[in-house]
């Protein structure tokens, strides 16, 4: 730790979500000691969620001794362009669907000037794993977000992979399925891998095969349209075969997508993140049994599959943070 650090020995990390914006302040060995959270929706502009956000803000930096122990705050956010500190044209963010918004410097003016870097939530995970979690010591990995969507941070050479705009490692939207049967996807394109493997997708796959055939399950007690990746994961965990074969499905296109992402950089690890990895082997194993099936002999044997070592419930706010370690 330099001298700087050891003066100022904590960072801010912002993990803001479509939902909820959460804040916590961490220190260089990974141990979150204050937290707080804001709704992120309900502004009419970004100027006034960022007040609000400052303003709660106030209570834990005191809590910590003040913004003269701040060395800087990270933020993952949805559509965050890493170079321009900016969030641009995200969806599910009222304040910043339809512009650009120079979130980092906004940041930055409202707490004294303190370096604020911000990048998308799956690079965030990526140097939240690199520096606090199983990617530790490695230096080409890749780690894939299974939430709402599916993300993706991609590591080469120990250097986070942001392309010429800020905007590379979209793996969610590589196309899986092409043609008239591919299905559509957020991001107004068809058959994209986010539209399968998402929490969403698996609730989307649930429905199909609901649909198509009789077969019993614990499933059809409810409500088709009511049904997430949740249902599926308990209705898997008590023996319920047409749930098992939802997460297979899940696993063999997430292994085919892996085997295609190994031939562009040689990961030595794919790490996955998020709440659908709770199933554990119920979809870990179809992801690795396909990758093996598919991937170039080269590849064959070389890469570890590996559920993320952050904890759940503060993971997000870890890798936002470490965005902040990272500002040199």
């Amino acid at each position: 730790m330099n001298e700087q650090q050891g003066m100022k020995p904590y960072v801010i990390g912002l993990d803001l979500g479509g939902t909820n914006s959460v804040f916590g302040i961490v220190d260089a060995r990974g141990e979150i000691k204050a937290t707080t959270a804001i709704k992120t929706g309900g502004f009419a502009s970004a100027d006034d969620y960022v007040d609000a956000a400052v303003v709660a803000l106030q209570p834990i930096i005191e809590q910590v001794g003040g913004l003269n122990t701040i060395k800087a705050m990270g933020i993952g956010a949805p559509n965050g362009n890493y170079y321009n500190g900016t969030i641009e044209m995200a969806p599910n963010l009222p304040w910043a669907h339809d512009n650009i918004v120079p979130l980092a410097k906004m940041f930055s003016e409202r707490l004294g000037n303190i370096p604020v870097a911000l990048t998308n939530d799956a690079n965030a995970a990526a140097i939240g794993e690199m520096v606090y979690g199983v990617a530790r010591g490695m230096k080409n990995f890749i780690v894939i977000t299974l939430g709402t969507g599916v993300g993706s941070g991609i590591v080469v050479n120990g250097q986070l992979l942001y392309g010429s705009d800020g905007f590379a490692g979209e793996l969610g939207h590589v196309t899986m399925v092409r043609g008239a049967e591919g299905r559509s996807c957020g991001c107004g394109r068809t058959g994209c891998l986010e539209a399968y493997c998402s929490a969403t997708g698996v609730a989307r796959t649930a429905r199909e095969l609901l649909s198509k055939s009789e077969r019993p399950s614990i499933l059809r007690e409810m409500n088709p349209e009511d049904i997430t990746s949740l249902d599926v994961s308990i209705a898997a965990s008590k023996g319920d075969a047409l749930a098992n074969e939802i997460y297979e499905f899940t696993g063999h296109m997430l292994g085919e997508a892996c085997a295609d992402f190994a031939a562009f950089s040689s990961p030595e690890a794919f790490i996955f993140f998020g709440g659908m990895v709770k199933a554990g082997e119920l979809i870990m194993k179809p992801i690795r049994e396909t990758y093996d099936h598919h991937v170039l002999p080269i590849f064959r044997g070389k890469a570890k599959f590996l559920v993320s070592g952050l904890d759940g419930a503060s993971a997000a706010v870890l890798g936002a943070s470490a965005v902040g370690w990272e500002i040199k």
